[in-house]
């Protein structure tokens, strides 16, 4: 689904903090969507949690940081952090690049059924959500490329 002009496919889940989830059986795979990596900019580093962690969901599992802004990544799901992408960590410019290839963590989920608070592709639930992010920073007086 594409809202305005922000790509959110509909295969994956969506959380508040502009995270989205790729469920994998018990395993969501994590990553930052289009909206939110466009607000942040240029994305220069990327610090995540270690392996083994255990996270509850909305909590912090890392921090992306821009020239123009730096902020916690929430976790869309809650659980033990399995995998984390050095890749990205080693070249954060990767999210702007293609922000639905460049997954962040891998979390075994407590509890799969934790996905249903989250907002799903192609709902209108996700589009009156975004439409309003995207209004709410224009009343801010952000300015889209």
């Amino acid at each position: 689904m594409k809202i305005g002009k922000y790509d959110m496919p509909d295969e994956l889940y969506y959380h508040k903090g502009h995270c989205w989830a790729k469920i994998d059986g018990d395993t969501a795979v994590i990553g930052y969507n289009h909206f939110g990596e466009r607000l942040a900019g240029p994305i220069q580093s990327v610090e995540l949690l270690d392996e083994e962690d255990i996270i509850s969901q909305d909590e912090p599992f890392g921090t992306l940081s821009s020239g123009k802004w730096a902020g916690k990544l929430e976790s869309p799901v809650a659980g033990e952090i399995e995998e984390i992408n050095e890749d990205i960590v080693s070249n954060p410019k990767k999210i702007n690049e293609n922000p639905y290839d460049s997954w962040l963590v891998k979390i075994k989920m407590e509890d799969p059924d934790e996905v249903n608070s989250l907002m799903k592709g192609g709902t209108d639930k996700l589009s009156g959500w975004l439409k309003e992010q995207i209004t709410q920073f224009e009343v801010k007086g952000y300015k889209w490329d």
